[in-house]
């Protein structure tokens, strides 16, 4: 028998409906990508370097990749790597900033590689080379900063194995130590925790707004003090 011919522009129609459709599908898949509609990051983020320094073993401190992947959406150049490459990592961070290509430099660490932070900034220090922003994230060893970066901020968890910074005689730059004890956060999940780690994004995304201007002085030991400043947008991130 021959087919029916209104049983066969029906099932045309349909076949034809579907392509269209499809096609709608996709063309909308491709103005929603994330790639497409990522802005361009602005001078200040290119010119920005966070680098991030992981623990022991290089297993207990991922949650940085995490950060350093959000970071990365924002169009800020990162490098993830283990603690005990902070030295190396000073001589590339010295000879990009040198070399004109690198204008804001900052520094995360969790455990042991919240611990190498006030190495990494002497050394960097020694080398003519500024540090915008360091953040520690619960070192697990009595820690002492001899020399500084405009800002360094401690988060540790009193009541565990972090340890407050201490401030060397003659430092110049900011300190703050932050206890998060009774946050439900601990020594291996203070790294992945939601809140945590948008108050590391929210400070470095400050740090980097300030770098648009000139840079602030850093008062010299016993010169008077100067106004405080407006509180950072971290200040305002949300705590668990």
């Amino acid at each position: 028998m021959r087919p029916n011919g209104r049983h066969t522009a029906g099932a045309s129609q349909l076949s034809a409906l579907r392509a269209w459709a499809m096609g709608l599908l996709l063309l909308s898949a491709v103005a929603i990508s994330p790639t497409t509609a990522k802005a361009a990051p602005s001078q200040a983020a290119a010119t920005t370097h966070v680098y991030l320094l992981r623990g022991v073993l290089n297993i207990f401190s991922l949650g940085l990749d995490t950060i350093g992947a959000r970071l990365q959406a924002q169009g800020i150049p990162v490098t993830v790597a283990n603690f005990v490459s902070w030295s190396s990592l000073a001589d590339e961070a010295a000879t990009a900033y040198k070399a004109g290509r690198l204008k804001t430099i900052v520094l995360v660490g969790h455990s042991s590689g919240a611990t190498a932070l006030p190495d990494m900034i002497a050394k960097l220090n020694q080398l003519g080379v500024p540090v915008k922003l360091a953040i520690g994230l619960d070192s697990v060893f009595k820690t002492k900063l001899s020399t500084g970066a405009e800002r360094y901020i401690n988060i540790y968890i009193g009541d565990g194995p972090g340890e407050p910074v201490r401030a060397a005689a003659g430092l110049r730059g900011k300190l703050d130590n932050v206890d998060v004890r009774g946050s439900g956060v601990g020594h291996i999940s203070i790294d992945k925790n939601e809140a945590i780690q948008r108050r590391v994004i929210a400070e470095i995304d400050a740090a980097i707004m300030r770098s648009r201007a000139p840079a602030a002085h850093v008062a010299e030991p016993g010169a008077p003090a100067a106004p405080r400043q407006a509180r950072s947008a971290a200040a305002t991130a949300p705590r668990n």
